[in-house]
């Protein structure tokens, strides 16, 4: 089997590595997948970022589990469809016709062409358990992102044909757990682990048994 890693905003695949060690140690191939809308030179909207996802999907043979992180649960949830299992950490699960806009009852804004600032203190919001030199790491490897995906709808909702679960992160400053909570109603099962926003870097080792427990029952 296979995982393919869907990152959230200004997150690059690399941000994965220490999960796919993890992962590679339990004896599961990985693949980290690009986002078009994800800098350097970010481009494109959802449907981009959703293609860049099924392209990688389609490139493996044998069963394919998707797991998506915060922002990549939008393109994932688009792109996921005929997968083995479609996992969601700390994501957004969008249903037809909601972006993360409508989920966080915002008004789309008069333009997406631009691109959303990371925020004033990562480390806090995203990376709060994590080890302070990983941290370090992690905060000079992000990139800009596109608000555009954050905008587009979703037209296809994997998540209601295909198994999924949902990794609530209950220590996180980024996603609200109690929007966590709400989304991963839309799951067939739900786990939670005690950590901040990306538990990929501060126990990437627990995640991995974690996502390995899920897949093989």
């Amino acid at each position: 089997m296979t995982f393919i890693l869907v990152p959230g905003a200004w997150h690059l695949p690399s941000s994965f590595d220490l999960l796919r060690g993890g992962l590679d140690a339990l004896g599961h191939a990985s693949i980290a997948v690009k986002l078009p809308t994800t800098g350097p030179e970010p481009r494109g909207g959802l449907a981009e970022d959703a293609a860049a996802i099924r392209a990688a999907i389609d490139a493996v043979s044998g069963p394919v589990h998707v797991m998506a992180h915060s922002y990549g649960g939008i393109p994932a949830t688009q792109a996921a469809d005929g997968v083995a299992h479609l996992i969601y950490l700390a994501a957004y699960v969008p249903d037809v016709g909601e972006s993360m806009f409508t989920i966080h009852g915002l008004p789309d804004p008069e333009s997406a062409e631009g691109l959303f600032p990371i925020g004033d203190d990562p480390r806090a919001q995203l990376y709060a358990d994590v080890p302070e030199a990983v941290a370090d790491q992690a905060i000079a490897r992000l990139v800009e992102q596109r608000v555009q995906p954050w905008v587009d709808r979703v037209s296809a909702a994997a998540w209601q044909s295909v198994p999924s679960t949902y990794i609530v992160t209950t220590n996180d400053a980024s996603l609200p757990v109690e929007l966590q909570e709400k989304m991963a109603t839309r799951a067939g099962t739900v786990r939670r682990i005690p950590t901040s926003h990306s538990p990929f870097l501060s126990r990437p080792a627990e995640l991995a048994a974690l996502l390995d427990a899920i897949v093989t029952g």
